[in-house]
């Protein structure tokens, strides 16, 4: 049995019957019923008789299986008690066995018969009644258990989220401040590319905005993001850099999470071609073939500049994303990062969900 299992049973039950009193009054009810028509069947008795009679054996049954749920495992069995447990689950079989045989047969008339039968029925109750009060104590284990593990993917579930939230949001910020202070330079140039720069981040921050809020994003709209950003840095860094961008394979209804494939990107102009002096490349190859995508990002950097201090820089965007890979794609990707002398190449082989 997987762990999701338990929660997907405890989601598929109908929120009436989660309701404590509700379930346990239609238990008992159910009990009665079954019970008495069983009886009634196999000993040839009557419904009121019958009835009767096991409304009250039931009502001692109850007292000692509530008992038990709710003192007798909490104090002992709960705390790895068992010797007391099992003494004390003992003794309540053994006082209310008698009490009930009694009651039945001062009930039904037979006390001058009760010497002669007493001891069959007291053999029957006992087994009866241990046996009931042994299920009540391994169906609250495992109701007990079922509820720890459904809090327990809940928690999980929230941090991850969390977590994600907090990772992505690591994301947007960064770039658009960096955008914002190259429209700065622009316009104090007074430059004709800052009304494509803001037309282009416009674009981008309606993305940001209204679509990275879900979980999953169309694979097509990623890559559209992909180029308005690249066209964004051509426009920004002009003749200074070769940037080529191929996109091979069919890309229809393919989805994955939101902004994946920046930090990558974003890495090779901030610590890469940001250091480099004379003209520099990014090439970027994407193949996507059905749900299986690979993502190869080559950039060329300074030789001068020290592969500690690459690393460095480059360290907490990259640290993310693979936490994000963790969190969302677990055993479903492979990712290959080569720190070279003069260039940079990162390789993320992801297979997306169906």
């Amino acid at each position: 049995m997987t762990k999701e299992l338990p929660v997907k049973i405890w989601n598929s039950i109908p929120p009436v019957l989660k309701n404590k009193w509700v379930f346990h009054s239609l238990f008992w009810a159910m009990a009665l019923v079954i019970y008495s028509l069983l009886e009634m069947f196999l000993n040839h008795t009557g419904f009121v008789y019958t009835m009767s009679n096991n409304l009250l054996r039931l009502l001692i049954l109850g007292a000692a299986v509530y008992y038990n749920i709710y003192v007798l495992i909490p104090r002992y069995l709960a705390k790895k008690q068992f010797m007391g447990y099992m003494g004390l689950l003992l003794l309540v079989v053994f006082i209310i066995s008698p009490i009930e045989s009694l009651l039945i047969f001062i009930k039904s008339d037979q006390v001058p018969e009760m010497q002669a039968s007493i001891v069959g029925h007291l053999d029957w109750s006992f087994l009866a009644n241990f046996f009931a009060l042994g299920t009540s104590s391994v169906a609250k284990i495992t109701v007990d258990w079922y509820k720890n593990l459904r809090e327990k993917q809940e928690i999980q579930t929230e941090t991850m989220q969390s977590e994600l939230r907090f990772l992505k949001s690591q994301i947007n910020p960064h770039f658009l401040f960096n955008t914002l202070n190259s429209l700065y330079a622009l316009t104090l140039k007074k430059s004709d590319k800052a009304p494509d720069i803001v037309l282009k981040l416009s674009e981008m921050m309606r993305y940001m905005l209204y679509e990275c809020n879900e979980p999953q994003v169309l694979l097509s709209k990623e890559v559209s993001y992909i180029s308005n950003y690249l066209d964004l840095e051509l426009l920004r860094q002009g003749n200074n850099m070769n940037i080529n961008f191929k996109l091979e394979g069919t890309i229809s209804d393919q989805h994955i999470a939101p902004l994946m494939f920046i930090p990558f990107i974003e890495n090779c102009f901030k610590h890469g071609l940001g250091h480099h002096l004379a003209k520099g490349f990014v090439n970027i190859h994407l193949s996507v073939c059905g749900q299986q995508l690979d993502l190869l990002i080559e950039n060329s950097k300074s030789e001068n500049m020290p592969k500690q201090r690459h690393a460095r820089s480059g360290g907490i965007g990259l640290v993310n994303v693979r936490r994000r890979l963790d969190l969302l794609y677990p055993g479903k990707y492979n990712l290959d990062i080569h720190d070279n002398p003069q260039t940079y190449i990162v390789n993320l082989k992801l297979s997306l969900d169906s």
